[in-house]
């Protein structure tokens, strides 16, 4: 128990929610999908058009090569973050973030508590509707992966992919980019909610308020302290 305690507790009135690891897989991945928004953005192209192009030191946003180059350093890099967060919780079977039977309704009492000031039912380390955002965005990032890989294999000399594959990857990529960015944007604005907000320093220091674990994870709390 006492080793327990120092590794979750290691400040007086924190609990660690968040290590190192998971913490840089969360930054690196949110690095690599901004860089592949605004590239992705930029081959359209749209920063001509709305003069991105003209403020100081944003000239190079307009060139397609460098664009593209950015969008393939990007994906390279979204796809060894993916691949390292797989193996890294499979390995040491952290399967928590994972969606559970009942998702769905306790996210609705969750969000229903929020808004009305009722009592939320018992969390665990996510909560319901955390789990089923981290499943949300997972599937559109797997999906842009793969018609993103379709898209660079269809322009190697000597492949031929039939015209509904392409068409279907193509459009497939735009639609889960879009799903993807109304899905980081409602993750955004999540944490505009009140009772959210303690949450947001364990992205950064990996440290929550106890209390606040307590309170509102108590399942994890009791788990940790079991």
């Amino acid at each position: 128990m006492a080793e327990k305690m120092s590794k979750n507790f290691p400040v007086s009135g924190k609990v660690r929610r968040h290590g190192l690891i998971p913490r840089f897989v969360h930054w690196t991945a949110a690095f690599s999908i901004f860089s592949l928004f605004f590239s992705g953005f930029g081959q359209m192209p749209l920063y001509k058009r709305y003069m991105l192009t003209e403020v100081p030191g944003m000239a190079w946003s307009g060139n397609y090569e460098i664009t593209l180059n950015m969008h393939y350093a990007g994906a390279i890099l979204l796809m060894f973050i993916v691949f390292f967060h797989l193996t890294y919780h499979i390995a040491r079977r952290e399967f928590d973030i994972l969606p559970k039977q009942g998702d769905l309704g306790e996210s609705w009492l969750i969000i229903k508590a929020m808004f009305t000031g009722g009592q939320e039912p018992p969390s665990e380390k996510y909560l319901a509707e955390q789990r089923l955002a981290y499943a949300f965005i997972a599937v559109n990032v797997i999906a842009l992966i793969v018609t993103g890989i379709i898209k660079v294999v269809k322009n190697i000399p000597g492949v031929e992919m039939s015209e509904s594959l392409i068409y279907l990857s193509t459009l497939l990529h735009t639609l889960t980019s879009m799903l993807l960015l109304i899905g980081i944007i409602a993750h955004l604005l999540a944490f505009a909610i009140p009772a959210n907000r303690n949450l947001l320093p364990g992205m950064f220091s990996g440290l929550i308020d106890a209390e606040y674990a307590r309170h509102r994870h108590s399942k994890w709390w009791s788990q940790m302290n079991g």
